[in-house]
C-alpha cells in the first residue's frame, strides 16, 4: 500500500513537471497585443473591422447569409470602419499640432534674451561659488547679494 502510494507521488510529480514541456510552443500566439497608444489602439481595432468585413463577403459568398442579413452587417461594419477612420485622422491631428506647439515654444525658448549669472564671489576668501548661496562654501562668510545689501 505504501509502495503503491509513493509511485503515485512520483508519477504526480513527474507529471507536474514536464507538463509546461509538453505544452505548445505557440499556444499564446493568437491573441492580441495591448496596445499602449491610442494610435495604435485605433489601427488595431480598424484591421480587426477590415477583417469582419472579409470574412462577411466570404459568408456571404458561400451562400451562409441572407441578403438582407448581408446588406444590414456590411453597413454596420462600414459604418464602424469610417468612425475609426475618422478618430485616427483626428488623434494624427491632434499629434501634428502638438508637434507644431513644441518646436514653436523651443523656437521662443532660443530667441529668449540670457539673464545675466549673478555672481558669488565671496569677499573675504575670493571662492567662487558654482551656485546661488548665502554663506561662502569654502570659508562660510556671509555673501552679500548684487543689489541687496546684508
Amino acid at each position: 500500500m505504501l509502495l503503491g502510494l509513493s509511485i503515485l507521488i512520483c508519477v504526480g510529480l513527474a507529471v507536474f513537471v514536464a507538463a509546461p514541456l509538453l505544452v505548445a510552443e505557440g499556444q499564446g500566439a493568437g491573441t492580441l497585443p495591448v496596445d499602449v497608444t491610442p494610435l495604435a489602439d485605433l489601427k488595431r481595432r480598424r484591421l480587426v473591422v477590415y477583417e469582419n468585413i472579409n470574412d462577411l463577403e466570404f459568408e456571404y459568398q458561400a451562400g451562409k447569409i441572407s441578403p438582407e442579413d448581408y446588406r444590414t452587417l456590411r453597413q454596420n461594419y462600414l459604418g464602424e470602419a469610417a468612425a475609426l477612420m475618422a478618430t485616427a485622422q483626428e488623434a494624427e491631428k491632434t499629434r501634428e499640432d502638438d508637434a507644431l506647439i513644441e518646436r514653436e515654444v523651443a523656437a521662443r525658448r532660443s530667441r529668449r534674451v540670457p539673464q545675466l549669472r549673478e555672481e558669488y564671489v565671496c569677499p573675504k576668501c575670493g571662492f567662487e561659488n558654482p551656485v546661488p548661496v548665502k554663506f561662502c562654501g569654502e570659508c562660510g562668510a556671509a555673501i552679500a547679494r548684487p543689489g541687496k545689501k546684508n
